[in-house]
């Protein structure tokens, strides 16, 4: 199983507004699918073996990006995590708030969401409501 990170996505509430903030910061010239840290994670290699970056949003993991290349720049000090641009959605998975990212392990990984029939996923809010019904 490959090793995945996991990380708060700050100041964005759901996909959607991620995607929203994406698509300006593009239109502005900007790089959309990096992510700086300041700690380079010690097991960058594991991370490149299929792993992804999982983003909680409102204490919820809600989406995932593959992570492509780990890479740690000297001036200044920092780490850059690139993912690919694709978000995947996930089941809605609880996640409590904590700081800068974490290691997530293959068997604490939410599911990807399963597709309708129509190919389209189930709504992020659905799935939510369901699963503190349990009905899912």
């Amino acid at each position: 199983m490959p090793l995945n990170l996991v990380k708060l996505c700050v100041g964005c509430d759901s996909p959607d507004e991620l995607l929203a903030w994406r698509a300006q910061r593009r239109a502005q010239g900007g790089q959309v699918s990096i992510v700086h840290t300041r700690q380079t994670p010690k097991r960058a290699a594991e991370l490149l073996e299929g792993g992804s970056l999982y983003w909680v949003m409102k204490g919820v993991i809600l989406v995932r990006q593959r992570i492509t290349a780990v890479e740690t720049l000297e001036a200044p000090r920092r780490c850059e995590i690139m993912l690919e641009d694709v978000l995947i959605a996930t089941t809605p998975y609880p996640r409590r708030a904590f700081q800068g990212w974490r290691y997530l392990d293959g068997q604490d990984v939410p599911a990807d969401m399963p597709m309708g029939e129509a190919g389209e996923a189930i709504s992020p809010t659905l799935a939510k409501e369901l699963r503190e019904i349990g009905a899912w």
